[in-house]
């Protein structure tokens, strides 16, 4: 897995139990309520260790979802608007997160702003089917990304802070 408090934080995520997706609309309602209660845990726990990086909302389908994250680098806050479809194969298929104003700006992302999860989240996402859900995607997903991404891009100067 990620480093330490990856792990950490990913043990005190409640596993999911429902392989349901957007598809099965009984069984997507009963998998949609479990996906928020591990997201709000997921966020009150980040919020107790001073740890929060990011919102998310969802349409009422509960089949596109959006919001903001950030990461703070060199005690400047970076923050962007993040997006992404649950897959109508989900759970057995990891929802694909687009950064869009960084489209382009990294080896590390695909068409479309969507950033790249093949190498290190996708085979863990694999080997927890239904068990991972959304909470699991942000905090081994795009919470490692930005930690990678964000302080190489400032560094090569790709991005700025947007006070700079």
């Amino acid at each position: 897995m990620a480093d330490e408090a990856a792990r950490r934080a990913v043990a005190e995520l409640p596993l999911l139990r429902t392989a349901a997706g957007p598809r099965d609309q009984e069984g997507w309602a009963s998998r949609l309520k479990e996906e928020y209660r591990a997201l709000i845990q997921y966020v009150e726990n980040n919020k107790r260790a001073d740890n929060d990086w990011f919102r998310l909302e969802s349409n009422a389908e509960g089949t596109r979802w959006f919001g903001k994250c950030w990461y703070v680098h060199e005690l400047l806050k970076y923050e962007f608007a993040i997006e992404f479809d649950i897959p109508v194969t989900y759970p057995s298929t990891a929802p694909e997160i687009a950064i869009p104003e960084l489209d382009g700006k990294t080896a590390k992302m695909y068409r479309g702003g969507k950033i790249c999860l093949s190498d290190h989240f996708k085979p863990l996402w694999a080997r927890n089917i239904p068990k991972f859900g959304l909470a699991h995607l942000m905090a081994l997903g795009l919470g490692p990304w930005l930690a990678v991404e964000i302080p190489d891009l400032v560094a090569k100067g790709i991005i700025q802070h947007k006070e700079k």
